[in-house]
C-alpha cells in the first residue's frame, strides 16, 4: 500500500523481527557454498568489474538492534556493494544489507532469494519471521533476503520526521474546496522535497530495474548459476523485470500476489479500487450484510469523519485518511475481518479508537509516536518507476469512474493519482514495466481470486506477458493478500514441488478455497 493502497507486504513488517549486522570476528566468514559456477552478467554489453563480481561476503551473526532482539544464531548478516548508478558499474557504490539462514539438509539446491513487497519492505527484518512458513524449503535452500536500495539498512530514505508524518494525517485526501486542494498538493510537494534533501543522488537510482540488476549481482556473489526467487506482491514486479533482463539466468521463480505489469499508474489504482471493493463485498457478505448497502454505510461514515474527525482514547483525532487506512488494513487477511467489524461498530458510535489502532498498525506507528519508513520508501521507489504524472485537473475527470468502481475506495485512489508523485524531483522511468522473457525457464505465477491489493486478474496478465512456455498460472480461490502459506495445502504442495523438485504444474491449475 502506498499513501493509501498500493502493494503492501504479505506480512505486517512491524510484527516481524528486525536484525542488525555485526562486523566483529564471529561467524564463518564464508561466501556461501557454490551451486554450479556463477555465470557473469553484463550491463550495456560490458562485463561487470571484478571488484563487484568477486566480492567475498563476510557473513557474521546478526546483532540486536534498538528495536528488537537478534533473530537467533541460525541467521547471518553481510553487506554487498552495488553500483549507485548501474550505467556506471565501475563508479560509486552503495551498500545493501543481506541476511541468510543456510540450508539444513544434505542436498542443497542453492540460494532462494525473497522479496516481501511494498515497495519498501525490509527483507532483513522480514525473513526471520517468515522462516516458519517456508521451513520445508529451508532444508534444501539457503534462505536469503535483503533490504533493497533506499530501504532500511540499505541507504534507507527518510523524507519527513515522525512529527511531520503525524501532521500530514490531518490533510484531507479527498479535497472538497480549492483551499483543501492547495493543501493537498502542498503536502505532496513538501514530501518530495524532504525525499530529495535526504536521498540526494540516490533518489534517481532506487527503481525496480536497479533492484533487479542488484539481484543478479547478488546471484553471482552468492555463487549461483541461476537465480531462484520468491517474490510477493510488489516483489512479483521485481521478479518479472529480472526475468526480462536476465532470461538466461532464471532458475525457479515464484511470483505470488501478482502486480499487473500491463497497468500504468492510473490503471493500477483502478485495479485496486476493484480489488478492495471485491474484498469488502466478500467481507460484508460474511457478516450477513448486503454489499451495496454495507458499502454505502461505510462511505457515509467516511464522509462524516471528513467533516468531523472522531475522538479516540489516545487524544488523537481519527481523520478521514486514518479511517480509510484502518478499513483497508484488515482486508489484507481474512482472519482480521472480525477486527474490522468491531472497529466500524465503535466508529458508528462516535469512537475512532479501534480504526486508529488499525491505521497505526499499517503505518507502523508505535505507542511512542515513531513511524516505520516503509510508506516513505514505497513512494520513493514507485515515483521513480512511474512515468505517468496526472495533474489535478486530469484526476478530477477520472473521479466519476473511480467512484463508480467503489464508493469507498474510489475517491481516495482517484485523488491519489494526482497527489502521489506530484512535483516529484526526478522523472519516472516507464508507463508499465517490461517483463517479456523469451527463452526463460518456466516461472510460477500465483493469483488469489479474493486478493484486494493485487487483484487476481494481474496474475494472468503477468503469465501472458512473460511469454508462452514461460508464465505458468496457478489460481487459488481464496481471500486475503497472497496465497502461499495462507492455508491451502494445494497451493503449498504445488509451490514446494516446483521449488524443490522442479515440477512445473499445468498452466491454469486451480486450487479450491479449502483444498
Amino acid at each position: 500500500m502506498g499513501r493509501f493502497a498500493r502493494w503492501a507486504a504479505a506480512t505486517a513488517a512491524a510484527a516481524l523481527l528486525a536484525a542488525g549486522c555485526s562486523s566483529g570476528p564471529s561467524g564463518d566468514g564464508s561466501g556461501g557454498e557454490r551451486s554450479g559456477s556463477a555465470r557473469p552478467s553484463t550491463t550495456g554489453g560490458k562485463a561487470l568489474p571484478a571488484a563487484l563480481t568477486s566480492q567475498q561476503l563476510d557473513w557474521q551473526h546478526c546483532k540486536a538492534t534498538a528495536d528488537s532482539s537478534a533473530p537467533g544464531r541460525d541467521w547471518q548478516c553481510a553487506t554487498l556493494k552495488v553500483p549507485l548508478d548501474w550505467s556506471k558499474p565501475g563508479g560509486e557504490t552503495i551498500d545493501l544489507a543481506l541476511i541468510r539462514s543456510k540450508a539444513r539438509g544434505g542436498e542443497r539446491i542453492g540460494s532462494l532469494l525473497f522479496n516481501f513487497g511494498g515497495p519498501g519492505a525490509s527483507g532483513v527484518a522480514g525473513l526471520p519471521g517468515y522462516a516458519a512458513t517456508v521451513s520445508l524449503l529451508r532444508e534444501r535452500y539457503d534462505l536469503v533476503s535483503w533490504d533493497p536500495r533506499g530501504v532500511g539498512a540499505s541507504e534507507g530514505v527518510r523524507c519527513r520526521s515522525d512529527k511531520e508524518t503525524q501532521a500530514a494525517e490531518a490533510v484531507d485526501p479527498t479535497p472538497d474546496t480549492p483551499a483543501e486542494e492547495r493543501a493537498y498538493l502542498r503536502d505532496a510537494t513538501d514530501f518530495a522535497r524532504g525525499c530529495e534533501k535526504d536521498a540526494g543522488d540516490l533518489l534517481a537510482h532506487v527503481s525496480t530495474t536497479d533492484t533487479a540488476r542488484d539481484m543478479d549481482l547478488m546471484r553471482q556473489v552468492l555463487g549461483d548459476s541461476e537465480l531462484h526467487y520468491f517474490g510477493i506482491s510488489y516483489g512479483t514486479q521485481i521478479g518479472g523485470v529480472y526475468a526480462h533482463l536476465f532470461p538466461e539466468h532464471v532458475g525457479r521463480l515464484v511470483l505470488d500476489a501478482v502486480v499487473d505489469p500491463s497497468a500504468d499508474l492510473v490503471a493500477h489504482r483502478e485495479n485496486q479500487a476493484r480489488g478492495f471493493q471485491r474484498a469488502l463485498d466478500n467481507y460484508l457478505k460474511s457478516t450477513g450484510q448486503d454489499p451495496a448497502r454495507g458499502t454505502r454505510k461505510i462511505a457515509d461514515l467516511l464522509d462524516r469523519i471528513d467533516a468531523r474527525p472522531l475522538d479516540t482514547y489516545s487524544g488523537r483525532k481519527l481523520t478521514q485518511v486514518l479511517a480509510f487506512t484502518g478499513i483497508v488494513w484488515p482486508l489484507y487477511r481474512q482472519d482480521s475481518w472480525p477486527s474490522l467489524t468491531s472497529a466500524l461498530d465503535t466508529a458508528e458510535q462516535g469512537d475512532g479508537s479501534e480504526l486508529l489502532a488499525l491505521a497505526d498498525g499499517y503505518n507502523e506507528r508505535d505507542s511512542s509516536g515513531r513511524y516505520g519508513l516503509l510508506p516513505q520508501a514505497q513512494r520513493v521507489i514507485s515515483c521513480l518507476d512511474d512515468k505517468q504524472r496526472p495533474t489535478l485537473t486530469q484526476a478530477k475527470k477520472l473521479l466519476p469512474e473511480f467512484e463508480r468502481i467503489s464508493p469507498v475506495f474510489g475517491p481516495f485512489l482517484g485523488w491519489d493519482a494526482a497527489g502521489w508523485c506530484h512535483d516529484w524531483p526526478v522523472p519516472g522511468q516507464y508507463e508499465n514495466p517490461e517483463v517479456s522473457a523469451p527463452g526463460a525457464a518456466p516461472v510460477l505465477v500465483i493469483g488469489n481470486t479474493g486478493d484486494p491489493a493485487t487483484p487476481y486478474e494481474g496474475a494472468r496478465r503477468m503469465a501472458d506477458e512473460l511469454g508462452r512456455g514461460v508464465g505458468v498460472e496457478l489460481t487459488w480461490k481464496g481471500e486475503g493478500h497472497g496465497a502461499y502459506g495462507n492455508g491451502s495445502d494445494c497451493v503449498d504442495s504445488t509451490v514446494n514441488a516446483y521449488l524443490l523438485k522442479g515440477t512445473v504444474p499445468t498452466d491454469g491449475k486451480v486450487c479450491a478455497l479449502h483444498g
